[in-house]
């Protein structure tokens, strides 16, 4: 019964978290943004201690179900598990707890933290892994499966789907996704859980509270026939069956080993009291005073850290226009509700959610090894609408926190820069003012310029102090393969 609601849990986790990170429309995002909310990493980042004393709950009651219900990479690794025991089964063993890599792993990730050291955070965190698989590998089969959907229903007259452009959004964060998916597929198939229990920080940091869960699984030796099946089954290498020993730290609750058990030598009850140290392997015995102190500024610096490019094909009906290059920004464009970069980069875990949320093609993942795989925007298919929050909505972590559509008209997250030279007026002598009709904030006025034959022209001239930088100038700016008049942007945004 335990493995059955283990299951049915996983499985209601794994489709909503799915669904959110495809961005599935019909407002799902809103709705099932509470599964990226209670993800651990993304809480600590957030400070909301009410989910993280539920976690923290959660698994000093029943053990690291987080791990096996919650955690959608936890669940993606299962799959694999399952799929390999298809081919052999019986193919676990037990093996040691590896201390010195968990441990060794967890500091660094925590320093990472604390520096805001975006590319170790970005590539350790489990959910921000599994953000990444989905919305590079699998969100533009889900768009091709749309599109196909939407030409049927076309036919038809029905129109209820819409087509979705289908571009690659960064070679660098679908080579990550892909070679993440490829060695946790390998391991998860071969060795079931050896990403949670050797790498992953929280299942590291969970495994702290794990040890002392109020429930767990119970070996009765007496009742133990020395069959293996429970340690051949086990996906964490937790059960020893000749010590008669489960090391909590590891075990996720996953319930295979009650359920291969042919001697009802297995239960899932309350924790027995110790009669002998030697009952529990070394993992679970009391912790030396210098651990205790290592563990201490482990969940420390924790809490410190908690507060502490595609281009573009223009089709405009009529003819295939120059792809658009991407500017050579000095300062990135982070979205409205990012307060600025700095935020960004020590907030951020690259989970990819709000690009997938972001319906205007704006958001896409950096380059820059400082802010590797975390959102910055660019204009090139698109620009930042005034009346869409949907970011802000769906972002677990505190990176980029909620606006309302007030609020976005107001906050300046960059401003707009000419550039002479690409300006059509300047470079040819036509009549343009594309920027100047369609800004959104009437920070462009057309005004009078000589150009180098003596003729006078009209070319943008702008307001800073009214630019918010939504990019529509950008985007819509005729000048190609750079545009005329590009966003720069603001260190720290600032609200009119």
């Amino acid at each position: 019964m335990l493995r059955k609601i283990r299951i049915i849990l996983a499985i209601v986790c794994f489709v909503a978290v799915n669904l959110l990170l495809l961005g599935a429309g019909w407002h799902l995002n809103l709705w099932l943004s509470w599964v990226a909310k209670i993800q651990f990493l993304p809480a600590v980042l957030a400070m909301d201690f009410a989910v993280l004393a539920g976690l923290i709950i959660l698994t000093l009651i029943f053990g690291r179900l987080y791990c096996s219900v919650i955690c959608p990479l936890g669940v993606m690794q299962d799959l694999f598990g399952w799929l390999g025991k298809k081919q052999r089964k019986n193919r676990y063993g037990y093996s040691p707890e590896k201390r010195w890599l968990r441990y060794t792993v967890l500091a660094v990730f925590i320093v990472g933290l604390i520096i805001g050291f975006a590319p170790v955070t970005t590539l350790l965190a489990p959910y921000s892994a599994y953000g990444r698989i989905v919305n590079s590998l699998f969100r533009p089969l889900y768009d091709l499966l749309g599109n196909g959907l939407a030409a049927l229903d076309a036919r038809y007259e029905w129109y209820l789907f819409s087509d979705a452009e289908i571009w690659l959004r960064s070679v660098t964060t679908f080579v990550v996704a892909l070679l993440t998916l490829l060695v946790l597929a390998v391991l998860a198939w071969r060795n079931g859980r050896t990403y949670c229990n050797t790498v992953c920080p929280v299942g590291t940091v969970l495994s702290l509270f794990a040890r002392f869960s109020l429930l767990r699984v119970e070996l009765d030796k007496s009742k133990c026939k020395n069959c293996s099946l429970c340690e051949k089954n086990c996906k964490a290498a937790a059960i020893d069956f000749r010590a008669g020993t489960v090391d909590y730290s590891r075990c996720v609750v996953c319930g295979d080993c009650l359920d291969k058990c042919k001697h009802d030598a297995l239960h899932y009850s309350l924790r027995q009291p110790e009669t002998n140290a030697s009952q529990e392997p070394a993992a679970d015995r009391p912790a030396s005073p210098e651990r205790r102190a290592m563990l201490t500024g482990a969940a420390v610096a924790i809490g410190t850290a908690a507060m502490a490019q595609a281009k573009i094909k223009v089709d405009g009906g009529l003819a295939e226009i120059e792809d658009k290059q991407v500017p050579n920004r000095q300062t990135p464009v982070t979205p409205p509700g990012s307060i600025s970069a700095r935020n960004m980069q020590r907030h951020c875990t690259a989970c990819q959610l709000c690009v997938s949320a972001c319906k205007n093609n704006v958001l896409r993942p950096s380059t820059d090894p400082l802010h590797l795989m975390q959102p910055v925007m660019s204009f090139e298919r698109g620009y930042c609408r005034p009346e869409c929050t949907d970011c802000s909505q769906v972002c677990p972590t505190g990176a980029i926190r909620p606006v309302t559509v007030e609020d976005k008209t107001a906050i300046h997250v960059g401003h707009a820069v000419w550039i002479a030279e690409n300006c059509v007026p300047v470079a040819k002598g036509d009549q343009c003012g594309a920027c100047a009709r369609h800004c959104p904030a009437d920070a462009i006025q057309m005004v009078d310029y000589t150009i180098a034959d003596g003729h006078t022209v009209q070319v943008p001239a702008i307001d800073n102090e009214r630019c918010i930088g939504c990019g529509k100038c950008e985007y819509l700016c005729p000048a190609r393969p750079l545009s005329a008049i590009y966003v720069e942007g603001n260190v720290t945004h600032h609200i009119s």
